[in-house]
């Protein structure tokens, strides 16, 4: 397996940042660097590009309210009730359109991701959900953009950890104060347009990117794999995706490199891309 070097300097950009990643392939040629910084490879390579200038809420904030548990049968039915400040559920966010990616038509929405399983968009600040009784679970749930991008300022988010018992009662834990990672985006399948500019997204909790932490993330598509090192919490694009099955795996690593102990600091995801029906 060949390592390189990528240093992605957008337009106007204002920032710095590095990715490392690998390929499976082998080339008998080294990569070469472009004029502005970055890793010439050919235009269709599978690559992150960071998103900037996306609209910000600083003083957008999601809080939980009640939790009510309802024994029904084996299972227990969890309603949960958010409020939302500073932040309008269902407008489009302004800067949508300008992004050319998959965009929701019902507007701004919460993501409610169970046991870092895929999320179900809020576009009401509550949810039900069920689950089986004599089990744990964690609930992270966070404010989205109308493109599906999370909100990652302080207070936009909250994690919720409880079991419920043999009699289908709710108890309320401590939340660990160990990293961790949740998987987002990308989801489902894309068709058409929404494969030119495909969404890169986690939430992260208890953990700060940089020299404590990084994000593995592996990604095969069309037969080969790469893997990103990501040292920067920003949105990205996933280019140049091949049509059909991808399988994208997120691993939460320490400053050495080695993978984080403790829940939520794994996750994987299939997506389906297609240029048009049908997916499969």
């Amino acid at each position: 397996m060949t390592k390189f070097r990528l240093l992605f300097i957008p337009a106007l950009a204002t920032s710095l940042f590095t990715l490392s990643c690998g390929e499976n392939e082998t080339t008998s040629n080294p990569p070469q660097v472009d004029s502005v910084g970055g890793t010439a490879a050919e235009s269709l390579a599978l690559s992150l590009q960071k998103l900037d200038d996306v609209n910000e809420f600083p003083d957008a904030a999601l809080a939980l309210g009640n939790v009510i548990a309802t024994p029904s049968g084996d299972s227990v039915n969890v309603s949960f009730a958010f409020s939302v400040k500073n932040y309008d559920l269902k407008n489009q966010t302004t800067d949508s359109l300008s992004k050319i990616c998959n965009n929701s038509e019902k507007g701004q929405h919460i993501h409610f991701i169970l046991n870092n399983t895929p999320y179900v968009a809020l576009y009401e600040p509550k949810h039900e959900t069920k689950v089986a009784k004599n089990s744990e679970h964690y609930v992270l749930a966070f404010l989205s953009r109308s493109y599906h991008l999370s909100l990652k300022n302080k207070g936009a988010a909250i994690l919720y950890r409880f079991k419920i018992d043999e009699n289908g009662k709710l108890q309320k834990l401590d939340n660990p104060n160990t990293p961790m990672v949740f998987y987002s985006r990308p989801k489902g399948d894309y068709l058409g347009k929404d494969t030119e500019n495909i969404l890169f997204d986690f939430y992260l909790w208890n953990a700060t990117l940089g020299n404590e932490y990084t994000v593995k993330a592996d990604v095969s598509t069309g037969g080969k794999d790469k893997t990103f090192i990501i040292s920067e919490w920003s949105p990205y694009f996933l280019k140049n995706l091949a049509m059909g099955k991808s399988t994208i795996k997120l691993l939460l690593l320490d400053k050495d490199g080695r993978k984080v102990d403790g829940p939520n600091t794994e996750v994987s995801r299939d997506i389906n891309i297609a240029k048009e029906e049908p997916m499969r």
